[in-house]
């Protein structure tokens, strides 16, 4: 029986806030709508419909539901001279659009003779349909063709998403993968399907060549490869169709991303219903990997700290079980250290859970990167650091480059959320038997170099320099007692002796070039000739003085390093 307008509406069938119906440009092909009309709101003919409503009341708008098509004579938007209110009709229109029904269908010359200019102005501007159903059809034959043609669109509807989710638990039970997954997803809906981390990075896909190309040229990729979800709240345009993103997780876990492409049509609400059941199978799968990944990363893990701490055996052995692991250590390498940056000081705190999600993220991205260049490449995550150690070249040649291109793979164009971090390389190794003491260098590399540049530092211990040579002092209090000795009062946390350190640095900077010096901090000449001979009376004779003059230059370093 078909529902009328005053009838209350019954919110306990509404199984989704997903609606999946026939797009109305569908609806209007049944036999019992064969003639009609689209008065205006052409552009919205792909509104979804799930059923259908007849107006018998003028204060409808208070019985209508969402993405309904509602029928009526025009009989009750007349006045009490039985002419058609006008305003009526478009707070009608504009109340039915804001509800998000379907359209609004009107049968034409009984009641009411045309569809006023203004109503079919504020629907074009809408994108709401105004369709004119031909006068010789009964309300009774349209509700039974549109009813049984969306019992069975939805039918087909539930039996396409029961048979992927049938498919798509079938690959999981039986030790599938996610390129299995997005396969079957893209084959049965028709889509170019990713899967990718919370942060974008790709970890499967079922995408053709052209929409693969298209892609890499849009706005949502970024140059490293990584898909920018950050872009992409919603449905964005896409060719003529359009790309979005679904949220993979489980328990309250984030777990990653199903990116979809549709390059040739807008998604149906059926699509992403289906999608959504893709993304319940594809979290089972996930969890599954990631049990497996944990246990193997942690042996893994390991087994590299305690070669980097020199607790391994000999170093056969160490080759031999590398090998077993998949790794080539019997080569050119150099060791990088990477840490995530703490938080700054104006970013809330967060839970030891949510860090433990960033670490995580860290460590697999490091991981996806290294693997592209080479799975004989080893990497591992020791809870607060990432270690990789990277091939080089017998003459150290091209470290920087190998380097700065991994980094910049894994920082990106920093966008999902990925955190800030630091890193520290060691200086090319030949044999496993240095690798303890590459791994020590570049863990001091990471320290210097975040205490000299801050967050986000890449720092070389082959070019650090006297910090080189400083970082190797064990006793912090022995580089505090040198720095006290040699710079007496200028050592003080004040800002008076903050200021006249920077003098000096900079007259060391410069060779000790005084007109060079007053112009770099913009005094006049005596005032630095001044400052110079307070200096001297502090210091001593730093300006004539080699000796002093490296003491000097050598304490500045220390307290540069402490900050």
């Amino acid at each position: 029986m078909a529902r009328l307008a005053n009838d209350p509406p019954d919110r306990s069938h509404n199984l989704t806030d997903t609606p999946y119906g026939l797009p109305l440009s569908d609806v209007l092909r049944i036999d019992a709508l064969a003639g009609a009309k689209t008065l205006a709101g052409a552009v919205g003919m792909n509104r979804p419909v799930t059923g259908l409503n007849i107006m018998e009341v003028p204060d409808v708008l208070g019985w209508v539901k969402p993405h309904e098509l509602l029928v009526t004579t025009g009989f009750p938007l007349l006045d009490r001279e039985r002419r058609l209110d006008v305003a009526r009709m478009v707070a009608l229109v504009q109340g039915l659009y804001d509800k998000t029904l379907g359209g609004f269908a009107i049968k034409l010359g009984r009641y009411v003779d045309t569809v006023p200019d203004e109503v079919l102005a504020l629907a074009d501007a809408l994108g709401f349909p105004i369709v004119q159903i031909p006068d010789e059809v009964a309300f009774d034959d349209v509700l039974k063709d549109a009813y049984a043609a969306l019992n069975a669109f939805q039918s087909n509807v539930l039996a396409q998403i029961d048979a992927l989710h049938s498919a798509l638990t079938m690959i999981v039970l039986e030790g599938g993968d996610l390129e299995q997954i997005a396969a079957e997803v893209s084959q049965v809906l028709d889509v170019g399907v990713l899967v990718t981390s919370t942060d974008g990075r790709e970890w499967a896909g079922a995408l053709s060549d052209e929409a693969r190309a298209t892609l890499e040229v849009s706005e949502f990729l970024d140059m490293s490869g990584r898909v920018r979800i950050e872009r992409l709240r919603g449905a964005r345009p896409f060719g003529a169709g359009e790309i979005r993103v679904l949220n993979v997780a489980t328990s309250g876990t984030d777990l990653a991303r199903l990116v979809v492409v549709s390059e040739r049509r807008v998604l149906r609400a059926s699509d992403v219903y289906a999608l959504e059941r893709a993304a319940t199978v594809a979290a089972l799968l996930i969890t599954r990997m990631q049990a497996v990944v944990a246990v193997e990363g942690k042996y893994r893990g390991d087994f590299l700290r305690d070669v980097l701490t020199d607790r391994a055996e000999s170093p056969q052995y160490v080759l031999e079980h590398a090998e077993g692991l998949g790794w080539d250590l019997d080569r050119p390498l150099v060791v990088v250290v990477a840490q995530l940056d703490p938080p700054g000081p104006d970013e809330a705190v967060v839970s030891s859970r949510t860090h433990r999600g960033f670490q995580d993220r860290f460590a697999a991205a490091w991981r996806q990167v290294v693997e592209r260049r080479g799975r004989s490449i080893a990497v591992a995550d020791f809870s607060s650091q990432v270690v990789a150690l990277l091939p080089v070249s017998g003459d150290g040649s091209d470290v920087s480059e190998v380097v700065e291109e991994a980094l910049a793979a894994v920082r990106g164009d920093s966008g999902g959320g990925r955190r800030p971090f630091s890193a520290g390389i060691s200086r090319v190794v030949s044999g496993v038997e240095e690798l303890p003491d590459a791994y020590t260098r570049a863990r001091k590399a990471v320290d210097v170099g975040r205490r000299m540049q801050g967050s986000g530092s890449t720092t070389y211990f082959d070019r650090l320099g006297v910090r080189r040579l400083l970082s190797q002092v064990e006793d912090p209090a022995e580089l505090d007692g040198f720095v006290t000795e040699v710079l007496g009062t200028l050592a003080e946390d004040s800002a008076t002796a903050a200021d006249l350190r920077a003098t000096l640095q900079v007259l060391l900077d410069v060779n000790l070039n005084v007109a060079e010096a007053a112009r770099t901090q913009h005094f006049h000449y005596n005032t630095m000739r001044y400052r110079v001979t307070k200096l001297e009376s502090l210091l001593g004779p730093f300006s004539t003085d080699p000796q002093v003059r490296l003491d000097v230059a050598v304490a500045l370093q220390i307290l540069q390093m402490r900050e």
